[in-house]
């Protein structure tokens, strides 16, 4: 069960006008807050995780990654094979309407980029992802914003860290409203 894997479920509210915190509170995770910007999200989530933790694993809220993948996220980091792991929509199945056309084009031309400029393959910038706590500390995080999962993955790259990317399936949000519009 991926419950066993986890040893505190931390959600960050980093400005959000539903519930999502008081539901968190009362669902058994620590709710710790944050300024807006994506980044900014999950720099605040692996600062408040308990010191104990070696592996910190970065997911949306909104139910579209499956919880269910978490085992084979984190299985090749605890057998010291890996420093990173990302978990691949794009690999993965993904649920119609899960991902617009143009984040699928995105995450082509962006693997291919940085296969180009950084000698590294990955398929996707999806946001369910675990990486060894040290490794995460060695990269230097400074993105707040949507840019975070992009440069955890270049600087993951020039620090030569151990990547794996695995398929991971995506399904359409389950609830709450994005605030990154489209213009």
């Amino acid at each position: 069960m991926p419950w066993q894997l986890i040893a505190e479920c931390i959600v960050v509210d980093n400005g959000s006008t539903d519930e999502t915190a008081t539901i968190a509170e009362a669902a058994g995770a620590r709710v710790v807050r944050s300024p807006c910007g994506y980044g900014a999200a999950c720099k605040a989530g692996g600062d408040a995780a308990i010191s104990s933790s070696t592996i910190l694993v970065y997911m949306d809220g909104d139910g579209s990654d499956v919880i269910a993948d978490l085992p084979r996220l984190v299985a090749p980091i605890e057998a010291g094979d890996v420093d990173f792991v990302l978990g691949s929509r794009i690999r993965g199945r993904r649920e119609a309407g899960s991902m617009l056309g143009s984040q699928v084009f995105a995450a082509h031309l962006v693997g291919a980029l940085l296969r180009v400029l950084q000698g590294v393959r990955y398929t996707d910038m999806g946001p369910f992802r675990a990486i060894r706590r040290t490794s995460l500390n060695e990269l230097q995080m400074s993105e707040l914003t949507y840019g975070w999962n992009l440069e955890m993955q270049i600087r993951a790259a020039r620090n030569k860290l151990r990547i794996r990317e695995i398929p991971v399936d995506y399904r359409k949000r389950r609830g709450g409203t994005s605030r990154f519009r489209v213009m």
